[in-house]
């Protein structure tokens, strides 16, 4: 397609429209890239997935899209056999969520028969309820997997819990009796170890590791020597729970990895019908409909679509049936260019499987 042509018909400016009413950002780069087809049975279906996504939307309402992510990346970990990150996960069932959505709602009664232009794509979608499930249980947010897991997850948290209510108790007690010597009578994390804040002039008196000090060299960060081995048994406990988290993922990730092609699948098809619903609303907006497809042009009151529809100018257009030569005349800003425009952009649209005003 000749990019001067849309350019000078502000065909842009359509597409920025459209992009708009996409839920997702795949959704949207889909729309933005969006350009006119000269293969008519691909406009004609192009205009029948508007118009169907058109009557869905009156029937029952608009679905959402939001949800959908670029997986890509996460596909081919998945193909190589590499686990993914507990945010690629959350993302894998953010779209297995949002297909049982969309295919809830693709769902028709025998009454709305025949089938229309988007039923065959609700109906190729795959939730993957069980692998959904299976990482909504495991996995609670971006920054936590749930302690039921696993049960080597569960009890080695238990452990965790256990040694670090010790380890308070134990500073507690070294915090009450030694106030004299501290900065501040607070417990202070410095390199993942428990430590209190103690003023530098008793540093050979209060026994135990020094980690860190303030800017000033006032406050040294001591770890107590009577903790130093509960400390030791809770960094083991730490590295034993990101071993178990580490195989609990590898575990989701082999599950999804089962099902790697319904999930590139899904993904496909919700963002493909993410941009569909994007057209379907632009044209209940605009107050468009689907244009008849043929071998000439006859518009009826077909108004440019992007000026104002209570002072735009409406215009009939003939062309190509009986007659192939059209003369446009008048003065200027007689609206010669607005007409010409109107046709351009109008045909663009119809190209691209949008519906004209």
């Amino acid at each position: 397609m000749n990019q001067k042509v849309l350019k000078t018909l502000e065909y842009h400016k359509i597409i920025e429209k459209l992009t708009e009413y996409a839920a997702s950002e795949p959704g949207k780069r889909l729309c933005r890239e969006l350009e006119p087809s000269s293969d008519f049975e691909e406009i004609v279906q192009a205009q029948a997935e508007t118009a169907d996504a058109v009557a869905r939307v009156r029937q029952k309402g608009s679905v959402s899209f939001a949800g959908i992510s670029d997986i890509g990346g996460s596909l081919k970990r998945l193909e190589i056999g590499s686990s993914l990150s507990i945010h690629e996960l959350l993302a894998v069932s953010s779209l297995l969520t949002c297909a049982a959505r969309a295919k809830n709602y693709g769902r028709r009664q025998e009454s709305e028969l025949p089938d229309d232009s988007l039923d065959e794509m609700f109906r190729s979608l795959e939730p993957l309820t069980n692998v959904n499930n299976e990482i909504t249980r495991c996995i609670i947010s971006e920054e936590e997997v749930a302690d039921d897991a696993s049960p080597g997850l569960r009890h080695v948290r238990r452990q965790m819990k256990i040694t670090g209510d010790r380890v308070h108790t134990q500073l507690n007690a070294i915090l009450n009796s030694s106030r004299t010597m501290l900065q501040d009578p607070v417990i202070t994390m410095r390199d993942g170890r428990y430590c209190l804040p103690v003023k530098a002039e008793y540093k050979s008196s209060f026994q135990g590791m020094v980690h860190d000090q303030s800017a000033t060299g006032s406050t040294l960060f001591i770890e107590p020597m009577a903790i130093i081995k509960l400390n030791n048994e809770l960094r083991e406990l730490q590295a034993r729970e990101e071993k178990e988290i580490e195989r609990i993922l590898a575990e989701l990730s082999a599950d999804c990895a089962g099902f790697q092609d319904d999930i590139a699948q899904d993904y496909q098809l919700l963002v493909a019908l993410d941009a569909i619903f994007a057209r379907g609303k632009l044209s209940s907006r605009m107050g468009a409909m689907e244009p008849a497809l043929g071998d000439y042009i006859e518009l009826r009151k077909a108004r440019h679509p992007l000026l104002d529809p209570k002072t735009a100018v409406r215009n009939d257009l003939y062309l190509g049936k009986d007659f192939d030569t059209l003369v446009i005349t008048g003065p200027n800003t007689g609206g010669k260019t607005v007409t010409l425009k109107t046709l351009g952009l109008l045909t663009l649209m119809a190209q691209c499987g949008l519906h004209i005003p």
